[in-house]
This record gives structure tokens, C-alpha cells and sequence, in this order.
């Protein structure tokens, strides 16, 4: 009925389907939610996951099985060789863009699903600058020149930045060289500074504080969200699934594969492609020394890695929801599309608590209709300076932004710092108070003296 409803609204000079867009932490049900709604709304999927793109690793990355994605159609997985490491964010959008646009000429409604947060913003929001890892190489450059400017000094780049763009350079922190070397690099291969871009897309119109117009002014977000005891639980369980289901034997056969001869070579450095996928570094001295080591000792390996895939799974999770609530929730502007909070802690009330609301909302955006279910609140200071310079002397930091700031001085390490000075403070003026105190006795001593020689 949903999906009939949905070729009806669609087509020239009717209402423009909805972009569905589902966020949440890594084991909250995204996938489920996304398949559930596809089939329930005529619907296609478009994975927005930097690590799916990959074939192989299909325990490790959570992917969707095959019988589920026969079911309703998923894009965006699986098409990736695993040996390509220059793979972007550009790339990406490039790809994705289209099939979204297909999908709606088709008349059905894209969902948009996945843990990547800047695949996710590269599909919501327009943007006039195109230049990322696009230049070809040239003999002796890198292939990408923004890698090339990353090797420099961060203080040598800072300071190029502050040259060529100030009110760039004034934004960013000098040790954030893959920022800084990314505005340089705009500028170097546009001759536009960087800083100009981003006003020419908050003046757009639909523009505002987070930058460009949204390219689907119809897009609503879906944010399931879970209390975190109940989800920490949850995602230690599903490592242990993901051990019954077959995770050391698909690690070994990635290993030797494709891992083991960049080890080798030491060309091995985890931070590019499919090799920086939670849940394979963590590996890494298991798979090294199995069957070079005594039983006992590659036992607690094991065990060392298991230990280490929860504690950065859990991690992982966290980092997720403080994205959407510092993107989405604590950001102001018009082109911030509205969030729809739907709590899964209590699985067992799926149905009531997740998927009938989902349903609800997007039912009434493809009936062009305000949902009876009310977004979450923004929340955001109105005064807040996103480019405040802050020096900490205390930590040697500079600290840009308000925000940044009270969570500076709020840290463990600046409050340690903070305590470790007061006592020495406290030791100093006591020092100083015993050398006055000395003096002062010392000089009324003296005194005493001269008086008793007078007379």
C-alpha cells in the first residue's frame, strides 16, 4: 500500500519522494530498519559504509547476507577489490549520486544506510569544490598531492595556509595537517582560497552555518539510539557471534591473501583501504605468529585481540553518536534536515518502538504531510564562536572554538595539570612565606640588638 502510495506522488510535477537517510551506532539495527522499510515501501538501499565498498571481510564489516540483499535491492557493496587503497570520499558521492537520482526517476524511495559519517554529509549537502585525490600524478609526485602535502611540517603548512588563505588558516589547529593540507590544496589547484568556497555555499540559496543546500530538500533521518550499557552488552555479544559464525577463518584467509606479503615487505601500515576495518588490525599479532608460537602464547594473543575488537567496537559506537548529536543536533540552520530519534534499547518492542513509528514518518514525507511524530529538538548556542583562539599555557595548547574550549578545561589531563600546579603554587607560597617570615624575624633580631647596644 506504502509503496503504491509512493508511485503515485511520484513523477513529473508531483510531490518529490522523500531521501531516507538511517543513522545510529554500529549494532542498533540499521540494516535491519533499512531492509524492513525497502520491502514495506518499494524502496532500494544505498550502503554509505567506507568499509562494505571492499569485497571481503563480510563477517567483520557487518555486511547484509546475500539472501537478505535478494530480498530488496542494496547498492554500494562488495565492488571494491580489496587492494585499492586510494579509494575517496569524492569517489563515492560520484557513484552513490547517480544511483539515488536513478532510484527516485524509477519512483521508488532511497535509503540511505551506514556508519560512515562523511559519506553520509557528502550525499546531504551540496558542495562546490571537487578536487579531492583527482590530480593526476606526474613522475616523482605523489598520486594524490594532498598525501604530498601532508609530509611537510604541520607548522610548515600552517604557516603556507596563513599566507595564501588567513581566514582559513584562523579556523583550523596547526597540528590538524590532513585539514590544513586539504585547504591548501584547494588552493593550489583551484587558485580560489578555500575559505572563499565555503561562503560561496553558505550564500547559496538553502545555504546556511553548515555550508551548501541540501541536494534532497524532501530527506528526512531516522536515528536509532540505545542506552549504553544496553548497546555495550549487545556489541560484545556480537563479537562473540561474529567468532561462532566463522570470523578467525575469514581473517585467515584475508591474511594470507592479501595482508601477508605487505608484511613481509613492511609496506603494511593499517590506515588505508580495507586494512584499517575494526576488527583486522586488532589481529595482527595472532595471525603473525599462529603456529610459530607455543599453543599457550597464541592463545592469549587470541584472547588480546577479542578483548581489543569489543573495547574499539564499543569506542566506535560512542564516536558515532557524538557525531549526529554535534552535526545534527547542536548545529543551527535551515539546511539541517529534521532527526527522528527511535530508541532501540528494548528489542522486544521493536515493532512498537521503531518500525511503526519509522513507517509512520516516512509514510506522511511521501504524502508531502508534517509527521505526527515531532523531530528532535536542535539544540545550539547562539553565541558560540566556532573560531576562538584559546592558549592553554598550562598544556601548551592552542584550542580553537568555545565549544572546544569549555571542553578543554573540563578534560582529565588539563584538570590534572590544573591540580598538580596549584600544589606547587601552594609550595611556593609557603616557601616565600617561611623566606618573609625569616627576614622580617630577622630584621626584628637586628633591631633588638642595635637597641641593646645603645644602651
Amino acid at each position: 500500500m506504502a509503496a503504491a502510495a509512493a508511485r503515485s506522488l511520484s513523477g513529473p510535477g508531483r510531490r518529490a519522494l522523500p531521501l531516507v537517510v538511517i543513522l545510529g551506532a554500529t549494532g542498533t539495527g540499521k540494516s535491519e530498519l533499512a531492509l524492513q522499510l525497502g520491502l514495506r515501501l518499494g524502496g532500494e538501499i544505498v550502503s554509505a559504509d567506507s568499509q562494505q565498498v571492499y569485497k571481503g571481510l563480510d563477517i567483520i564489516t557487518n555486511k547484509i547476507s546475500p539472501q537478505q540483499q535478494a530480498l530488496c535491492k542494496h547498492h554500494m557493496i562488495s565492488f571494491l577489490d580489496p587492494l585499492v587503497s586510494n579509494y575517496t570520499v569524492v569517489d563515492f558521492r560520484n557513484k552513490a549520486a547517480p544511483l539515488i537520482e536513478d532510484i527516485l526517476a524509477r519512483e521508488k524511495i532511497p535509503i540511505v544506510v551506514g556508519g560512515t559519517n562523511y559519506y553520509i554529509e557528502a550525499l546531504l549537502w551540496k558542495v562546490l569544490l571537487d578536487t579531492e585525490g583527482k590530480t593526476s600524478p606526474s613522475a616523482g609526485r605523489a598520486a594524490n598531492p594532498k598525501v604530498e602535502l601532508e609530509q611537510l611540517d604541520c607548522y610548515e603548512l600552517h604557516c603556507r595556509l596563513s599566507q595564501v588563505d588567513p581566514e582559513m588558516a584562523a579556523m583550523l589547529h596547526p597540528h590538524n595537517k590532513r585539514k590544513v593540507a586539504r585547504s591548501l590544496q584547494v588552493f593550489e589547484e583551484t587558485g580560489i582560497r578555500h575559505s572563499e568556497f565555503l561562503r560561496r555555499q553558505r550564500e547559496e540559496e538553502g545555504g546556511g552555518p553548515l555550508g551548501g543546500p541540501l541536494k534532497y530538500p524532501n530527506s528526512c533521518i531516522l536515528w536509532l539510539y540505545a542506552d549504553q550499557a544496553v548497546l555495550d552488552e549487545r556489541l560484545d555479544k556480537r563479537v562473540d557471534d561474529m567468532l561462532a559464525a566463522g570470523l578467525l577463518e575469514e581473517l585467515w584467509d584475508f591474511h594470507r591473501r592479501y595482508n601477508q606479503e605487505k608484511v613481509a615487505e613492511n609496506s603494511q601500515d593499517y590506515q588505508h583501504g580495507i586494512f584499517q576495518s575494526i576488527g583486522f588490525k586488532e589481529f595482527h599479532e595472532y595471525l603473525l605468529t599462529e603456529g610459530k608460537c607455543p599453543q599457550e602464547t597464541s592463545a592469549l594473543l587470541l584472547e588480546k585481540g577479542i578483548q581489543a575488537l569489543k573495547l574499539v567496537t564499543k569506542r566506535y559506537a560512542r564516536n558515532q553518536n557524538k557525531w549526529v548529536r554535534n552535526r545534527f543536533l547542536k548545529r543551527p540552520g535551515p539546511n539541517v534536515p529534521p532527526v527522528y530519534g527511535l530508541e532501540v534499547s528494548d528489542l522486544s518492542l521493536w515493532d512498537e518502538k521503531v518500525l511503526k513509528p519509522a513507517l509512520q514518518i516516512v509514510e506522511s514525507f511521501i504524502q508531502g504531510q508534517k509527521p505526527s511524530i515531532e523531530p528532535l529538538k536542535m539544540e545550539h548556542e547562539i553565541n558560540e564562536n566556532k573560531v576562538s583562539h584559546n592558549l592553554c599555557e598550562l598544556c601548551d595548547r592552542i584550542i580553537i572554538g568555545d565549544r572546544e574550549w569549555a571542553a578543554h578545561t573540563k578534560s582529565r589531563s588539563h584538570l590534572h595539570r590544573l591540580k598538580k600546579r596549584r600544589k606547587l603554587d601552594a609550595k611556593l607560597s609557603a616557601a616565600e612565606s617561611q623566606v618573609s617570615f625569616t627576614e622580617t624575624q630577622g630584621a626584628r633580631e637586628g633591631t633588638e640588638n642595635f637597641q641593646q647596644d645603645q644602651h
